[in-house]
C-alpha cells in the first residue's frame, strides 16, 4: 500500500509517500536521477519526489501526475484504492484563486443600512503616507439588503420580508450568481434570520451559502462579514478542484491540510480555511523533524520559488485569529506565517538606480532564465551565477519537453549584459557576479526583515532559537540569513527541499472551535466558560467522527484576552483560576508589549476548543559511520563560488555520501537530489546519526 503526502507549490509539487511494497521501489531504483529512496524500518520505504506545478503540455495535475509517476502508470490508466491507502495534500488553489481574484461570482446579503460597511472596513491605513488610497478590490458582485434586525439583547426589531427577499436573490440567480455570503447584524448571537434566508436561498438552488453565525462565530460585522465573503468566494472553486482530485482517485481516502495546521476530511475542506494550507503543513513538517532533533525554540524558514514564509515556535503552535491575505481581512484561526514574495523564482530588476527583488514571480512557466522557457533573471539565476548552483546536480526537468538540464549559459550572457546596463546608466563599474550578490543581499535582507517581525518585534531573542531550514532554495541562503539575524544554529532534515510535503505525513486531525463571549473575566464567568467550551467540544467532534478513531487524543481549552477599552487579543490557557489566566496574560502582554495595566479589568473577548487525533507518522532511521572516524568525506568536486565578494575553491558533497560525525567546514556545497546546501565559510556543518545536517557558525 502507498501512502502519499503532497504540497503543490507556485513553482514544484512535492511529494513524499510511505511504501511497503517492494515492486515499486524495484521499478524507481532504475530512475535513481529522479527519485530519493530511503528505506525504514519494518521493510518501509520513504519515496521523494519532485515536479514542476505546471506544464500544460504533459499533464493537468501535478499531485495526480507525480503518484502515476511512482506507481509507474500512464495518463489513461486508473489510480485504485487497492494500491493506495490515502493521499494527504495541501494545495494554493485558493490561494492563488484570491490573488488573482478569479473566484465564483458572488452576492453579498446584508442588513439594511449597511451595503458598504465591509468595503469601508476599519479604514486603517497601511501605508499612513499615501496620498491616495487605494483600496483592495472587493469579492462580491452584488448587495443585497435585508431590512431585517435583532438588538445586542436579542430582541427582534424587523423581522425579514420573506417575499422580498426571495424576489431578490431570484433575480440575481437569473444573471447567473451561484453563490452567497449571508451577514446580518448581531447574527453571532442570534442566527435566526440568517438560518430564514439561508433556506430561502437554499430552496432557490445557490450551490454556495456562507452563513456568517457558522463560518465566524465572533462579534464585529466587518471581520466577520468578510471571513464569509472569503468563505463564499473561495468554497466553489476549492470544491471544483477537490471534486477532480478525487475523481482521479476513486475510493482513496482523501484529506487536505487546513491553515490551523490540522487535516481534514476532503469533503469538509472549505475556502476559509484553505489560504495557507501548503505552507502550514511545512510549520507541521518543520516544528516536527526540529523536536525529535533536540530543539524547542524554532524559527521555521520556507524557501521555495514563489515566496517565503517563517513562523516562530516556542512550544506550541502560535495562531492568530485576525489576518489579512491578499487583500481580504479573516477572522478564522489561521498558524501565524509571515509570507514575503520573495523566492527562487523572485524577478530581478535594475529600475535605473537601483536593484529590486521581486514582488513578481518568474514560476515555472516559464520559470527563471536558467529554466530554458525564456524565463526573466531570478534569485536562482543569480545562485547559478554566483557558483552556489551547478546544472549537473540539478534534476533534467527544464524546457520545453521536461527533459534538459538548467542552463548557465543563458545566466551568464544576461547577467553579463545587465552589467554593462548598470555601469552605462550609473557610472558604477560591477563584475556579472558582483551584481548577482548585490540581489542576493537584498533578497537575504528582505528575508531576514520577516523573521524579525515574528521574533525580535515581539520580545524574542532570536539568537537563542535554532533556524530551521527547508523549502527547495532554503539551503542555498540559510547561512546568510543566520549571519544577517546573529543566529548560530541552522537545522536542515534530508527531506529538507519536501519538508512541506512531508509535514502532511506529519500532522494530526484537528478541529478547532470558537464562540464568543465579550463579558469581563471573574471567578463568576468560569463556568458559563465551562458550558460553552463543552457545546463547542461536541461541535468539534461532530467533524472528526467522520474519520477512523484516534488511539490517542489531545483537547486544548484556550481563552483570548483584552485589556477593557482595547482592541488587541492574546490567547493563554484556559484554567478554573482567573488569577493563573491574569498572570499568564500580563507575561505575555508584558513580552509583546514592554508594560502591563494591572488596574484594568480584563474581557474574555472569544473561547476556543481544539480536539486532536493524533495520526500515525512515518519513523525516521537511524544511519551508521561505516568510515573509520579520522577519514573525512571525500568530495566529488571542487568549485569555485562567488562569497564575500571574493572567489572561494568549494568542495562539492553529496549528501548521500556523508556518515555520522562527518565534519565539513566552509565553504562547501552539500548536493540532494532535492535541494542544494550552501555553508558559507564562516559555518560548520555536521551530521548525526538519525541524518540530520546542523549549521554551527565558527565562533
Amino acid at each position: 500500500m502507498l501512502k502519499v503526502f503532497a504540497d503543490r507549490g507556485g513553482t514544484f509539487t512535492d511529494i513524499v509517500a510511505v511504501t511497503n511494497n517492494q515492486t515499486i521501489i524495484d521499478k524507481l531504483l532504475q530512475h535513481p536521477e529522479r527519485f530519493l529512496i530511503v528505506p525504514l524500518p519494518q521493510k518501509q520505504w520513504i519515496i521523494v519526489y519532485k515536479l514542476l506545478s505546471e506544464s500544460p503540455e504533459q499533464y493537468q495535475d501535478a499531485a495526480i501526475q507525480g503518484i502515476r509517476d511512482i506507481l509507474g502508470l500512464s495518463s489513461n490508466e486508473p489510480l485504485s484504492r487497492e494500491t493506495i491507502e490515502v493521499v494527504k495534500m495541501g494545495t494554493t488553489v485558493a490561494t492563488n484563486a484570491l490573488l488573482e481574484r478569479n473566484g465564483d461570482r458572488l452576492v453579498l446579503v446584508i442588513t439594511k443600512g449597511f451595503k458598504d460597511a465591509l468595503q469601508i472596513g476599519y479604514q486603517n491605513r497601511p501605508n499612513i503616507f499615501a496620498r491616495q488610497i487605494i483600496l483592495p478590490s472587493i469579492l462580491y458582485e452584488q448587495v443585497i439588503e435585508v431590512d431585517e434586525r435583532y438588538d445586542a439583547q436579542g430582541n427582534e426589531l424587523t423581522p425579514v420580508n420573506i417575499q422580498k427577499v426571495k424576489n431578490d436573490l431570484q433575480a440575481v440567480y437569473d444573471i447567473g450568481i451561484q453563490s452567497c455570503a449571508i451577514v446580518f447584524m448581531h447574527s453571532d448571537r442570534y442566527p435566526n434570520h440568517e438560518k430564514q434566508v439561508a433556506q430561502i436561498a437554499q430552496e432557490i438552488g445557490f450551490n454556495q451559502i456562507s452563513i456568517s453565525h457558522k463560518v465566524s462565530p465572533l462579534m464585529k460585522l466587518v471581520s466577520r462579514g468578510d471571513t464569509t465573503v472569503v468563505d463564499a468566494y473561495l468554497t466553489p472553486i476549492l470544491r471544483r478542484y477537490v471534486n477532480q482530485v478525487a475523481s482521479q482517485l476513486p475510493g482513496v481516502k482523501l484529506m487536505f491540510m487546513k491553515s490551523d495546521g490540522g487535516l481534514v476530511a476532503a469533503e469538509q475542506f472549505q475556502g476559509k480555511d484553505s489560504i495557507l494550507s501548503g505552507p502550514a503543513g511545512g510549520i507541521v513538517g518543520a516544528v516536527q523533524t526540529s523536536k525529535r532533533a533536540g530543539f524547542e525554540f524554532i524559527i521555521t524558514f520556507d524557501m521555495g520559488g514563489t515566496s517565503t514564509d517563517v513562523a516562530h515556535f516556542k512550544g506550541e503552535y502560535e495562531r492568530q485569529l485576525d489576518s489579512e491575505i491578499a487583500g481580504a481581512r479573516m477572522r478564522v484561526p489561521v498558524l501565524a506565517i509571515n509570507t514575503i514574495a520573495a523566492g527562487g523564482g523572485s524577478i530581478l530588476f535594475f529600475d535605473g538606480s537601483s536593484y529590486r527583488v521581486g514582488p513578481e514571480s518568474a514560476g515555472s512557466n516559464p520559470g527563471p532564465a536558467c529554466y530554458r522557457r525564456g524565463g526573466p533573471l531570478a534569485v536562482t539565476d543569480a545562485n547559478v551565477m554566483l557558483g552556489k548552483i551547478y546544472p549537473q546536480y540539478f534534476p533534467a526537468v527544464f524546457g520545453f519537453e521536461g527533459n534538459l538540464p538548467l542552463d548557465k549559459d543563458i545566466v551568464i550572457q544576461k547577467f553579463t549584459r545587465l552589467a554593462q546596463d548598470i555601469a552605462t546608466a550609473t557610472g558604477n563599474t560591477c563584475t556579472p557576479e558582483q551584481v548577482a550578490a548585490g540581489f542576493i543581499a537584498i533578497a537575504v535582507e528582505n528575508m531576514a526583515n520577516a523573521i524579525k517581525k515574528i521574533s525580535l518585534q515581539r520580545g524574542y531573542d532570536v539568537t537563542q532559537y535554532v533556524l530551521c531550514c527547508f523549502g527547495g532554495a532554503g539551503g542555498q541562503v540559510a547561512c546568510l540569513i543566520a549571519d544577517t539575524l546573529g543566529m548560530k544554529k541552522i537545522f536542515l532534515h534530508p527531506y529538507a527541499g519536501v519538508l512541506s510535503a512531508y509535514g502532511m505525513g506529519l500532522a494530526d486531525i484537528r478541529a478547532i472551535r470558537e464562540g464568543g463571549v465579550e463579558k469581563p473575566l471573574t471567578q463568576a464567568l468560569i463556568p458559563q466558560l465551562l458550558q460553552l467550551m463543552q457545546s463547542l467540544e461536541i461541535q468539534a467532534r461532530i467533524e472528526l467522527s467522520e474519520n477512523e478513531a484516534s488511539s490517542e487524543e489531545e483537547v486544548v481549552r484556550k481563552v483570548n484576552l483584552k485589556y477593557e477599552g482595547t482592541n488587541s487579543t492574546l490567547t493563554v490557557n484556559f484554567a478554573d483560576d482567573v488569577a493563573m489566566m491574569r498572570q499568564e496574560f500580563e507575561v505575555e502582554h508584558k513580552s509583546r508589549y514592554g508594560f502591563i495595566q494591572v488596574e484594568k479589568t480584563l474581557i474574555v473577548e472569544s473561547a476556543s476548543i481544539e480536539v486532536i487525533q493524533r495520526m500515525d507518522t512515518p519513523e525516521e532511521p537511524l544511519i551508521t559511520r561505516t568510515r573509520p572516524l579520522d577519514e573525512p568525506p571525500t568530495p566529488v568536486e571542487v568549485v569555485q563560488i562567488f562569497t564575500g565578494e571574493q572567489w572561494h575553491d568549494t568542495p562539492v558533497y553529496r549528501r548521500e555520501n556523508l556518515q555520522p560525525e562527518d565534519t565539513i567546514n566552509g565553504s562547501a556545497i552539500i548536493v540532494e537530489k532535492i535541494s542544494t546546501i550552501v555553508v558559507e565559510p564562516n559555518w560548520i556543518a555536521k551530521l548525526t546519526d538519525r541524518n540530520h545536517l546542523i549549521l554551527q557558525h565558527k565562533d
